[in-house]
């Protein structure tokens, strides 16, 4: 069985494909989905969506929050925006990491700090992304 899996965000279509298996960032931490997964309409939190491809390998995709829609195995992720981990340079990403934590450290007052440390999440998640090693099948 597949999945038909569409992420879309405001600006563009990010994915429109069928898949075997998704991981995706909920407020209430990461689900799986698998086909036949019980119905469920669910927030999506800033984090990776993992894909599993009908061929078994692995992609990353970065979600900047949204909402989901799982039903009738298909999957429809409305985003804020998004990234697919293929068009993030790993040594950019790592960069925006070391200037966010310094930004933390240096942040003064309130809106400042608020700022900084989403900021740093940002850059947690996209660093995460370039980086994750997909389980082997």
């Amino acid at each position: 069985m597949k999945l038909n899996l569409y992420v879309l965000t405001p600006k563009r279509i990010i994915w429109d494909c069928e898949v075997k298996e998704i991981i995706l960032s909920t407020n209430s931490g990461q689900i799986g989905v698998l086909p036949n997964h019980a119905p469920i309409n669910t927030a999506v939190d800033m984090g990776p969506l993992r894909i599993r491809l009908l061929n078994d390998q692995w992609l990353t995709a970065v979600l900047w929050s949204g909402f989901a829609r799982i039903v009738n195995n298909e999957i429809i992720i409305l985003g804020n925006d998004a990234e697919l981990g293929s068009d993030i340079d790993p040594e950019e990403a790592q960069q925006a990491l070391e200037i966010a934590e310094a930004n933390v450290s240096r942040a003064e007052g309130t809106k400042e700090l608020v700022e900084a440390k989403l900021a740093l999440r940002r850059a947690r998640i996209r660093v995460e992304a370039v980086n994750w090693i997909p389980p082997s099948n």
